[in-house]
């Protein structure tokens, strides 16, 4: 047991100055460009060797600054250079402890030990940047298996202590681990394509502002004099090579990717220049569900993920969490039984939405493209076959998100279906359900249906399930069903 005050690993600093850095650097450009811009080149020759200086100075101080130390059942971190701060965590309130190794950590044989715990206020979270990997061991033991318990159950627990540790060396625990083959198809056919074409017009917008007019006005007139066709084949090769880069984004990010079920938890690690370590209380999961893009559902593939009630607001860009990142939609019920048994996987007996659902689809999809026909045809006659065209292509999204949306009620658990891009198909237990409201407009009483939104706990705000457009027969169903478990 860890009780005198220890200090990260010095490696720290590295991080602490890169982490500066980055969080600088956009607030700096700005007054670089305008020293540059008034001659002052010289003057910002001289101010950044001081900048630098000075943060290798506070990452230093930050660093010396900066103890921990186990004491029975709480981990104290003292911190702060001229103000201090301390912090005490109870193990009764750790949700998850996360291990992750960057190249750097990989090179000095470091770890990263990430602690989140109860409620939704992120300060009673901590993060030890760079401890050594035995000691990243062993504070994640020490702080997930041997809770403090009261004397009335010290019999039980003890035995609980004993066995976990032990239950993490079994080797016939459920395991599944990604193939390289499934990678490249995750990488191939993800939204990170998309992403990286985004990032790659924005940076050019901006490296554009620091190119000379003169340069910028030949290479244009180059380009321009090459024809159409070279032009287009420039542009399929940037696509081609952005196309590559995704592909090996999601190689390097989910590389070796396996999943292991134990008693309480889901294990998960990945990465290869980055080595993280994911722990999933199943307790704090509230839902499962499955998500089809248009490219995956043709070939029948799928992503399963799970909602995770959880207080950490900081790493907030996926509200969900992937437990598998590609898998062939014939085998998710068997992955099911294997690592979430008490989910069970049931869309054949999904209850689809009536055909008067069908125009309400259409409209949502269509509305702001059928005002931009009116608009066009008005104005710009020539050109309404742009708008025309895209208002056919939503049109059809609109179609299938009618198609796909429906529900199914099973013992005590509920299956909804419903689509923006992809197909989302989610499984909630019964209990999981925080609120159930049921809407009907002046059209939707007139029409006999109405509109089933559910709510469940996800990342300290929470996930909204909508069913629009069902039969009133099938809304009520829906509330009855919820609402008997509320009477039991």
């Amino acid at each position: 047991m860890m009780s005198k005050p220890k200090r990260l690993h010095p490696a720290a600093m590295i991080f602490h100055i890169i982490q500066t850095l980055k969080q600088s650097i956009l607030g700096f450009l700005p007054v670089a460009i305008a020293f540059i811009s008034n001659g002052g080149l010289f003057y910002l020759m001289i101010a950044i060797p001081i900048v630098v200086v000075l943060i290798i100075l506070f990452s230093f101080l930050s660093w010396l600054r900066f103890t921990y130390r186990l004491e029975e059942d709480q981990l104290r971190i003292e911190r702060g250079i001229f103000i201090r701060k301390k912090r005490t965590i109870s193990k009764h309130r750790i949700q998850s402890i996360d291990l992750s190794q960057n190249i750097i950590h990989r090179i000095f044989g470091l770890t990263k030990l990430e602690i989140e715990t109860a409620g939704n206020d992120s300060s009673t979270d901590a993060g030890l940047s760079a401890v050594t990997m035995a000691d990243g061991q062993m504070l994640h033991n020490e702080l997930k298996y041997k809770k403090h318990v009261s004397e009335a159950a010290s019999e039980e627990s003890s035995e609980e202590v004993k066995t976990e540790p032990e239950e993490k060396n079994e080797a016939n625990l459920p395991q599944r681990k990604i193939t390289v083959k499934a990678l490249l198809i995750t990488g191939s056919t993800s939204a990170s394509f998309g992403i990286l074409i985004g990032i790659f017009g924005f940076a050019f917008s901006q490296v554009e502002t620091f190119i000379p007019d003169r340069f910028y006005d030949e290479t244009a007139r180059w380009v321009l004099s090459l024809g159409l066709q070279i032009i287009i084949i420039l542009c399929l090769i940037v696509l081609l090579y952005l196309w590559l880069l995704s592909i090996l984004y999601s190689v390097i990010k989910d590389w070796n990717f396996t999943i292991t079920r134990y008693e309480k938890e889901l294990f998960i690690t990945r990465g290869l220049l980055e080595k993280k370590q994911t722990t999933i209380p199943l307790k704090r999961i509230q839902a499962v569900g499955i998500k089809e893009s248009p490219l995956h559902q043709l070939f029948g593939f799928i992503r399963v993920y799970v909602e995770i009630a959880s207080g950490d607001t900081k790493n907030n860009q996926e509200m969900n969490t992937i437990i598998f990142p590609l898998l062939r939609k014939k085998e998710f019920g068997a992955f099911l039984a294997t690592f979430l048994p008490e989910y069970h996987y049931s869309v054949g007996n999904l209850i689809r939405l009536p055909r008067k659902a069908l125009p309400y689809y259409l409209f949502r999809s269509i509305d702001l493209l059928l005002l931009a026909v009116i608009v066009v045809g008005i104005f710009f006659s020539p050109y309404i076959w742009i708008p025309v065209i895209l208002m056919i292509i939503t049109g059809i999204y609109g179609w299938a998100a009618f198609k796909s949306a429906g529900y199914a009620i099973d013992e005590q658990q509920i299956t909804v279906q419903t689509r923006r891009f992809s197909k989302d198909t989610v499984f909630i237990p019964q209990r999981r359900i925080q609120a159930l409201q049921r809407k009907q407009h002046i059209l939707h009483r007139k029409q006999s249906l109405a509109t089933i939104d559910m709510a469940i706990l996800n990342k300290a705000s929470g996930r909204h399930f909508v069913i629009k457009e069902l039969r009133v027969t099938d809304s009520n169903q829906i509330a009855d069903w919820y609402s008997s478990r509320k009477e039991s």
